[in-house]
């Protein structure tokens, strides 16, 4: 479970970010401020708040060992204080003097990135406070940053909706259209993926105007040099999705919205564990603790909400033996690699992934393609595989021969809470026909067919029936 254990409501205009340090929370706000609390009480510090922006601050964040505070303002300054005093170490002024949109620290503190609404990306040395390289992109406003937890390399999102990809070094290893209306944020897991020698991949997640979030396999190779692979995209947010931020242990994602909620992912399979509902306006930031199962929210309420899960929540909330929540053969491939490592299979996520074993592929896996195509030697492995994939199979046929066809969505291949009927004749969970055609998707799930009218009306019977079934299999 989660729950509220305190809300901070000293800023006078809506909070723009939250960040946190093992032992300091900071917040910062469209009032020119930057507010430091202690995590012990949520106390706000003597020497808080911050005061040197003399327009709006965008983005704030400590340096991995806590010890330095960095925001960033309209003003086209970006400021690094000392989190024990207070007290101003530099002002970093923008190449060109444009408001600095976002800033964030490389894991080993030896560098700090700025970006600014005339798209330029400022990499500065943190020790001697210099300019070490900039870099840009054309026609948008930078508004995301986040390293890799390597170090090794950097990712920015654009207000044009573009993810670049640069090195240490400030070279443009890859740039991609990631979300057609903008990016609005983006975060690395600090958990690497699995690969085999030589091999560095990391899960990174970016959000948008387009109420989409999207997860990518960020990989580096010796050989193969850079990739950037869509691996699939989280649902649940009806309008655009202004923040995402992993957990400590890569086991959740948090996203805030326009639609005033936060929700909480768990990764692998994805799921919606748990949506918030507290915040009066649009959520704008959300980050985790570095070491506890802490989450702060901030919102255009001018309100920063602290949120507190119980240590079982991500394991139970994001099991893989629910498959009401994901069913295999939609599962990506790191949603493989997460199977395998519950049924104790690790050593086989190297192979797997390089033959981009899917959900759909797992289950069409037979002892002659372990043994021929995949090339695993050991008999007491395949074995132990063939057993899994048919509990794995064995779950998928008592659920759907426990649940009728008709009460499932679609969509979300979901039992329906609240089913309604579309104008192509189907029946489809609400939350999630309102997303699809909110998407701009004007056309059937089902057929593909345009839509004579986005009329939703509810099917009570439908409903009805499925109440009757779940009190009839109440255990």
């Amino acid at each position: 479970m989660v729950r509220l254990i305190h809300t901070l409501a000293d800023h006078g205009d809506d909070v723009s970010c939250c960040a946190f340090s093992a032992a300091l929370l900071a917040t910062c706000s469209l009032d020119k401020t930057i507010r430091l609390y202690s995590l012990s009480d949520f106390a706000e510090l003597p020497y808080s708040p911050l005061k040197f922006h003399t327009y709006a601050v965008h983005c704030c964040c400590f340096s991995p060992s806590g010890h330095v505070l960095a925001s960033c303002s309209t003003d086209g300054t970006t400021v690094l204080w000392s989190s024990h005093n207070g007290h101003t170490l530099t002002v970093l002024e923008q190449p060109g003097g444009s408001p600095v949109r976002v800033c964030c620290f490389s894991p080993d503190s030896a560098y700090l990135a700025s970006g600014a609404a005339d798209g330029s990306v400022a990499l500065w040395n943190a020790q001697t406070y210099k300019l070490y390289r900039c870099g840009s992109v054309k026609d948008s406003s930078l508004v995301a940053c986040a390293f890799s937890p390597d170090g090794g390399l950097f990712v920015t999102g654009s207000s044009g909706g573009d993810l670049t990809v640069w090195d240490d070094r400030m070279r443009c290893l890859h740039s991609e259209k990631a979300h057609d209306l903008g990016i609005t944020c983006c975060s690395f897991s600090s958990q690497p993926l699995s690969g085999g020698e030589g091999l560095q991949s990391y899960q990174l997640a970016s959000c948008g105007q387009d109420c989409e979030i999207k997860l990518w396999a960020v990989t580096i190779t010796r050989v193969l040099g850079f990739e950037l692979k869509y691996k699939s995209t989280l649902s649940g947010h009806c309008a655009p999705v202004l923040a995402c931020a992993f957990s400590h242990d890569g086991k959740m994602l948090a996203s805030g919205s326009v639609d005033k909620s936060v929700i909480i992912h768990g990764i692998g399979p994805q799921s919606v564990l748990h949506t918030l509902t507290q915040h009066t306006r649009y959520v704008t930031t959300c980050a985790f603790a570095p070491n506890t199962l802490l989450l702060a929210t901030g919102s255009m309420d001018k309100t920063v909400n602290i949120w507190q899960f119980d240590l079982e929540t991500p394991s139970q909330a994001g099991s893989m033996n629910d498959p009401l929540k994901h069913f295999t053969e939609e599962w990506s491939e790191e949603d493989v690699s997460v199977w395998l490592r519950a049924q104790g299979l690790e050593d086989l996520v190297g192979i797997f992934r390089a033959n981009n074993i899917d959900g759909k592929e797992l289950l069409h896996l037979t002892k002659e393609s372990l043994a021929g195509d995949l090339k695993i030697e050991s008999l007491g492995l395949r074995s132990k595989v063939l057993r899994s994939i048919e509990e794995l199979r064995a779950k998928m046929d008592s659920l759907s021969s426990g649940i009728p066809d008709e009460f499932i969505c679609p969509i979300t291949r979901e039992l329906m809470k609240d089913p309604i009927i579309a104008s192509d004749g189907y029946s489809y969970e609400r939350e999630a026909m309102e997303s699809w055609i909110h998407k701009k998707k004007r056309t059937s799930p089902m057929t593909n067919l345009a839509l004579p009218s986005l009329v939703l009306t509810p099917n009570r019977t439908l409903k009805m029936a499925i109440n009757r079934w779940l009190e009839t299999h109440e255990k």
